[in-house]
């Protein structure tokens, strides 16, 4: 595995037609599988929850590449709008993303949360930093991490 050379920023407001242009084209063959593809809704909803404040720009050599959210939700944080450009997945970056802002919840002793569609191979990242499932429907898991401390405690 090569590790490209990555960096978060704050996102701005600017960013968001970007991000939902790489949101579409990520989420395309898993919302096709699950015949829930809509051109203008998968845009649409990224737009709907955009939180610049709680959500990073990652950059890999220099360009945008994907986004990262992690939203405070009382005790806990939901990760969200997790996309990175399909040709720079597999190579550790999305991994290196998110055992960083696990560390950050895992400082606070907060819970992470998220939900990832039924049969993304994006679950097996999540599982491997951590997650479990909590529930699920026909389209979504919804998974929860326990903060490495409270999760060595509880064994």
């Amino acid at each position: 595995m090569i590790m490209a050379d990555w960096e978060l920023r704050a996102a701005t407001a600017a960013d968001l037609e970007e991000f939902a242009e790489i949101r579409a084209v990520v989420m395309r063959a898993d919302l096709e599988r699950l015949g829930r593809y809509d051109e203008h809704r998968v845009r649409q909803r990224l737009r709907d929850a955009y939180q610049p404040e709680h959500t990073w720009a990652i950059e890999v050599a220099g360009a945008l590449a994907g986004c990262v959210a992690l939203r405070p939700a009382g005790d806990a944080y939901w990760l969200e709008h997790f996309l990175l450009a399909p040709e720079l997945q597999g190579r550790g970056i999305g991994s290196a993303v998110l055992s960083g802002l696990l560390e950050r919840a895992d400082r606070e002793g907060a819970l992470t949360r998220l939900n990832v569609l039924q049969g993304s191979a994006a679950r097996r990242l999540y599982e491997r930093h951590g997650f479990t499932p909590e529930s699920e429907d026909e389209v979504d898991v919804y998974m929860v991490r326990v903060p490495a401390d409270r999760a060595h405690r509880t064994r």
